[in-house]
């Protein structure tokens, strides 16, 4: 077990990737503390996870509130002593361009995904260089390293989560501190609900999936939890202020959305 006696905190962890990312940790020999805005959703992680022997806790966390996020990092130092691993996980995709998105909903995005990012590290900062070292992984998406039509807060958001990370990253390195940034492609989960509204139903993606990345399918959840057990432990030890990307080889051709190459939306099996 690679992370045994660590403690580690990962937000979103109700579901999707989150849920994969808290049980590989726990799986690992790591204490999770595993949050989401919806209780019963963290609730069902750390069942699944104890079911297996792991050790961890469910909390409620809105990450739009920075004082319960202050409080949570304040809490769990006091009663564990430390935080070795924050995974900065939870996010929302707000699908549009720039006339349909409402000035609102651009907020919203960058609360989530940038600014909860943002107060997360600020508050396990100073307790990890405290104790010498640990480690914080942002989740950005491989859509943050290129264009994606009509997703212009989503974009927006993304594309910052990495500059900042590797901001970040370049100033507390001295510390001990690793950040990265986690930047996956298409998984099978249900954060994609809106992108399949906008192309009409789960066939319609499907068949865009299979024409846009190389290796012709989503991602599994698990097989980004193997990334982020990467990211989060000594195996990746030398490695800071990254965005590792995991797409099956979408943005070999640019991403979806640059030049010529043709994007979900304009993919379709009729």
């Amino acid at each position: 077990m690679i992370l045994m006696g660590k403690v580690a905190i990962v937000t979103g962890a109700g579901s999707g990737i989150g849920r994969a990312g808290a049980t590989i940790i726990a799986r690992e020999g790591a204490y999770v503390v595993i949050t989401d805005r919806n209780l019963t959703s963290a609730e069902q992680t750390a069942d699944m996870i104890r079911s297996t022997g792991g050790k961890c806790e469910a909390v409620a966390l809105d990450v739009t509130d920075d004082k319960a996020i202050q409080a949570l990092v304040e809490d769990v130092v006091t009663r564990h002593g430390k935080i070795d691993i924050l995974h900065n996980h939870a996010g929302i995709q707000v699908a549009g361009s720039i006339e349909d998105v409402s000035a609102e909903d651009f907020d919203k995005s960058w609360a989530v995904n940038v600014h909860a990012q943002y107060v997360g590290c600020k508050a396990a900062i100073p307790f990890m260089k405290k104790q010498g070292g640990g480690v914080i992984l942002n989740t950005s998406s491989n859509s943050g390293m290129f264009l994606d039509r009509e997703m212009v807060a989503y974009i927006t958001s993304k594309s910052a989560v990495i500059t900042m990370t590797k901001q970040i990253a370049l100033d507390v390195a001295r510390y001990g501190i690793r950040v990265n940034a986690l930047c996956p492609g298409w998984v099978d989960t249900p954060f994609n609900g809106p992108y399949t509204e906008q192309l009409g139903g789960r066939e319609a993606l499907e068949f865009a999936i299979s024409n846009i990345v190389p290796i012709g399918r989503f991602a599994t959840t698990d097989e980004i939890a193997e990334t982020i057990l990467f990211l989060v432990s000594d195996r990746s030890s030398y490695v800071t202020g990254h965005a590792l990307i995991a797409d099956g080889g979408e943005s070999l051709a640019g991403g979806t959305n640059s030049g010529d190459q043709p994007n979900a939306l304009q993919l379709s099996p009729v």
